[in-house]
């Protein structure tokens, strides 16, 4: 039943929206848990978005309609600051929630009173299959730093963190400004993912995700970047760089960079002493991006020369990830065949 304080907020920010806003509205109408209010913020839209809206007489149902489009963040923040529930359900204008998700997520809110933002897992709308979503607070923050892993329409937020703590959305961090919410909560509380597939996810040419997925991809490496300094926040500006071009899969590190990798790593992973990354899970993160960096540096290479082999062996005993036989045997060969061509030439 509805009530004058209800236990949830639904927030959802809408932007031209017609032609899913009427399957988006009725999954959240038709939750099983009923007790919430449901903030539908309207961004200046120019096609008949709100006027589907307007003909669902639903008392729960509050529809804001903003004169001047200043972006979904800007809704989102606002519709913080007037929700009143205990807690704050997202929703997009273009999904469908299946009709336990309230009920589900709600439960396990209020038995673990330690998780600040709990998603759940989705399936693309068209298709049958269930997204396997990382589930625990120590795998997600592991996950966070290799990108985004907890789907922003499918989450619950505990208001109280929010307000105890003055945190909401960053603009600046547009467009995964979700991600970005996700790093900072993590040091207020518990992050978690339900394995239940409790959202339906739609993918289309002009969702934000598609729209500006290079800004997106961009924002999101800096954020991989603060998640990292959380831990220790003296972080040189070569570290930083080298750490960027490490994690970035088109990026290749030459060995004068690859030494200040591994220095940074070092660095890292004695920060972590505390704990707050899963000490195993951090290492193996570690060594993963270290197999990239050889892989590079010694192994996937145009040209070879003797000089590899004696750079490689000078940081064998620094390396988690080391060349496999092989591999080792072919940089050999090349750097001697390479060798033998320059001095017939």
């Amino acid at each position: 039943m509805e009530s004058s304080t209800p236990k949830i907020t639904v927030l959802m920010p809408v932007y031209n929206c017609e032609l899913y806003i009427q399957e988006a509205v009725e999954s959240i109408l038709n939750q099983t848990y009923t007790d919430f209010e449901f903030l539908i913020i309207d961004d200046a839209s120019t096609d008949k978005t709100v006027s589907i809206i307007k003909t669902y007489n639903d008392s729960r149902i509050q529809l804001i309609e903003k004169p001047v489009n200043t972006g979904h963040t800007s809704s989102l923040n606002y519709g913080l600051t007037i929700a009143k529930g205990k807690y704050i359900a997202r929703m997009d204008g273009d999904d469908i929630s299946l009709p336990e998700r309230f009920e589900k997520q709600l439960a396990y809110m209020e038995s673990n009173e330690d998780t600040v933002v709990c998603g759940t897992a989705l399936s693309l709308i068209g298709e049958d299959n269930c997204r396997k979503v990382v589930v625990g607070h120590e795998d997600i923050k592991i996950k966070l730093l290799e990108g985004n892993s907890i789907a922003h329409p499918s989450v619950f937020l505990r208001k109280e963190t929010l307000v105890n703590n003055s945190v909401f959305y960053d603009t600046l961090m547009e467009p995964a400004e979700d991600y970005d919410l996700w790093v900072r909560l993590s040091t207020f509380g518990k992050l978690h993912n339900l394995e239940d597939c409790l959202l339906k996810y739609r993918i289309h040419d002009s969702q934000v995700s598609n729209v500006r997925k290079r800004s997106q991809e961009n924002v999101a490496i800096e954020i991989r970047f603060k998640l990292l300094t959380l831990i220790n926040d003296k972080v040189t500006p070569l570290e930083k760089e080298v750490y960027l071009k490490a994690i970035n899969p088109t990026e290749k590190l030459n060995f004068d960079e690859f030494i200040v990798f591994l220095t940074f790593k070092s660095k890292m992973l004695k920060a972590n002493k505390n704990g707050f990354f899963d000490k195993k899970g951090f290492v193996m993160y570690w060594s993963g991006l270290e197999e990239k960096c050889i892989r590079y540096t010694f192994k996937n290479r145009t040209s070879y020369s003797f000089t590899q082999i004696i750079q490689y062996l000078s940081l064998y005993r620094k390396l988690n990830h080391r060349l496999d036989s092989m591999s080792f045997i072919k940089l050999t060969v090349k750097s001697i065949l390479n060798y033998k061509q320059k001095s017939i030439n």
